[in-house]
């Protein structure tokens, strides 16, 4: 049975780069959807308002016609020959008043009805008019209501004087002129939402389109860093926070690329530095092998074996210890110490090689408080003093000191050895990086020391920086890291 193959990581990224949902599609339809929905509000809105007035300036002129409907008929009524009673009154002329009516308010439709709701008088009286049952029962009632039927409205108030209701007059009128022009409005609104909704969704369909190939441009740039073709120039020109990544980008390439460059440079390094010691323990080898009986050769074969292995040991513990400072966060254990008694103990304990070298050890150290981790600076002084011993000459002396400057602790080593070019200065601190590769040889130096030194000093917030001596004899290397404060701590980071 076939195991069916697990697409890899690269072809996982193919296919999520051929969705066709892309995020340009999803900001574009996003965004004519929220155009289309912000238009018909607006147009809803608006129209609404439109008719509001429309019906607000109906019910007005409607009242006021109503209003002098019910002037009229009083006023017909109290000038009336006869002294009927109103019923009286309204049965015998109704249908006058309604034609009389009718002409006052230019030629409208009235039906006039008594109190009870019985018709009295229609100004028009062979044209249809709407079922009006249901409004007429709340206007028998004292009520003012009306309806709207198609293109018309039927009006209906009470006729109420100081007696009370005495009857309802009926006004009918036609809306076809506020329909059509309130149809008209809606169609030029509708024409301007939709040119509105096609030029802005025309510019933001441009703005996104900018947006989203920028943001291709820096998924290109990330491409090609994670495939090793590291970029120079920032691949997007933005001043916003696209910009600001594009430059991010950039800077991460670079900052990669240097890293790829110094572990490139540090592996060819180490290559070479143990082929040199191992060559020369496999030559020894050898020459063992092929005169077993030579005691000169035997003992100058064990003391370079031993030599050159306790050299690779010295390069395996530092390069470990470089690779650790690297890579991983140290919590190193800070403690408040007085640099005088580090460094006169360092003194003491490296006096011995001093003698052995020929070299004279002078001090003046003064006491300063700093917060450092003890072993950490132990390694440091221990590596600065045993350079100034081996890199000097035979005679020479070596000065040590410590004196507080500001809020700082500064401590000196100056030797009068062979001194630095220099155009070394600048690689000093570059691991495996030896001024003198046959003194190096001699002394059995690694050219990690100086390096991982100053890692060291940098990890507990100090600097060290070499010195030139006006007479360029010598060198002199000052380390410098603040004083303690009381009651702070400063957090020791890698």
């Amino acid at each position: 049975m076939k195991r069916k193959r697990q697409p890899d990581r690269e072809e996982g990224l193919k296919l999520r780069r051929r969705t066709p949902f892309s995020l340009k599609w999803r900001f574009t339809i996003g965004l004519a959807i929220l155009l289309a929905a912000t238009v018909l509000m607006l147009g809803w809105l608006v129209l609404r308002e439109i008719e509001k007035e429309q019906m607000s300036r109906v019910e007005a002129t409607m009242k006021q016609r109503s209003d002098l409907a019910n002037l009229r008929v009083r006023q017909m009524y109290l000038s009336a020959d006869a002294q009927d009673d109103v019923n009286t009154f309204f049965r015998r002329r109704g249908p006058e008043l309604a034609s009389d009516l009718s002409s006052l308010l230019g030629n409208a439709h009235i039906v006039l009805y008594d109190a009870k709701g019985m018709e009295i008088g229609n100004s028009q009286p062979l044209s249809t008019t709407p079922s009006i049952e249901d409004i007429l029962e709340y206007a028998k009632k004292g009520r003012t209501v009306y309806q709207v039927s198609g293109n018309s409205l039927v009006y209906m108030a009470p006729l109420v004087w100081s007696v009370g209701q005495v009857g309802i007059v009926q006004l009918e009128t036609s809306l076809q002129a506020d329909q059509d022009y309130y149809a008209r409005l809606q169609r030029s609104l509708r024409n301007i939402g939709l040119a509105a909704l096609a030029v802005s969704f025309l510019i933001g369909f441009l703005y996104v389109s900018r947006v989203t190939g920028s943001l291709r441009k820096l998924r290109s740039a990330a491409d090609q860093i994670r495939d090793g073709h590291f970029i120079k120039d920032s691949p997007v020109r933005r001043r916003d926070e696209l910009g600001e990544l594009s430059e991010g980008i950039t800077y991460m390439s670079r900052e990669i690329e240097q890293s790829f460059a110094r572990q490139k440079q540090f592996i060819g390094n180490i290559s070479h530095e143990f082929k040199t010691p191992l060559t020369s323990i496999i030559a020894y080898s050898d020459l063992l092998d092929m005169y077993r009986d030579d005691p000169a050769l035997l003992d100058e074969a064990r003391e370079n074996i031993r030599k050159e292995a306790d050299r690779l040991l010295e390069m395996v513990e530092k390069v470990l210890h470089l690779s650790a400072l690297e890579q991983y966060e140290f919590g190193l254990n800070a403690e408040r110490l007085d640099v005088r008694e580090s460094l006169e103990e360092v003194c003491s304990r490296m006096r011995g090689k001093a003698v052995q070298f020929g070299i004279r050890i002078e001090t003046d150290i003064k006491p300063a408080q700093i917060r450092v981790d003890r072993e950490s600076l132990m390694h440091i002084f221990m590596n600065l003093l045993d350079n100034a011993i081996k890199y000097n000459i035979k005679g020479g002396t070596v000065h040590v000191s410590c004196s507080v400057e500001g809020d700082k602790a500064v401590i000196m080593f100056r030797d009068t050895g062979i001194g630095i070019p220099p155009e070394a200065v600048v690689k000093l601190f570059e691991p495996f990086f030896t001024v003198s590769k046959d003194r190096a040889r001699l002394t059995g130096g690694t050219g990690l020391g100086l390096s991982l030194v100053k890692r060291l000093v940098e990890v507990q917030h100090g600097s060290i920086t070499l010195e030139l001596p006006p007479s360029g004899s010598g060198s002199i290397f000052k380390v410098e890291f603040p004083l303690a404060s009381p009651g702070t701590v400063k957090p020791l980071q890698a």
